[in-house]
């Protein structure tokens, strides 16, 4: 998986995150040009596919989870898309915007997908998850991946101007090392 997902708020607007998508491009492309068979399951991002790789574009947390489902089974789940943790209760219409007066939204929680990846009766047999953290990024990461259940976690520090850039340090993290 790659990039963020796009949750409605109502037509025109949607809760993201700043994810570019580079990061899982990158490893899908890796993995291909390794010989691997790759499905990227891509949040919306405007970026060319992988040579050798099949994308499915999702925009949602619901649709990128459904789009994880059909992709089973697998040997290898490398998940780096930035899903949104919560959507909205999205309007109908267009909210529009009245003078003083600020509108409520209700948030609703994402499926886990990492998580529910890792209770699935077809669980790959190498899961790797991604962590991007702003503070304590090892601390964090080492929580992430005993609390998610899967082999290794990427721990990204995205403290700095990381998000969208070329370049980046990461720890990867198993069950003995880092």
């Amino acid at each position: 998986t790659a990039g963020p997902t796009h949750e409605p708020i109502d037509p025109v607007r949607y809760i993201a995150n700043r994810s570019s998508g580079k990061q899982g491009f990158a490893i899908a492309g890796a993995l291909a040009a390794l010989g691997a068979r790759v499905s990227l399951i891509a949040g919306p991002v405007a970026l060319p596919t992988p040579p050798g790789v099949t994308r499915i574009d999702v925009e949602t947390a619901r649709e990128m989870a459904a789009a994880v489902e059909a992709a089973l089974p697998a040997d290898a789940a490398v998940m780096v898309a930035a899903v949104a943790d919560w959507g909205a209760e999205a309007a109908g219409l267009k909210i529009k915007k009245q003078d003083g007066v600020l509108p409520s939204l209700t948030l609703v929680e994402n499926p886990d997908i990492l998580a529910g990846l890792a209770r699935h009766p077809q669980r790959p047999r190498l899961l790797v998850g991604f962590a991007a953290e702003t503070n304590d990024v090892i601390d964090h990461a080492i929580a992430k991946r005993q609390r998610k259940d899967c082999d290794w976690i990427v721990a990204n520090d995205v403290s700095g101007d990381v998000m969208g850039g070329d370049a980046n340090t990461v720890h990867i993290i198993s069950a003995d090392r880092v």
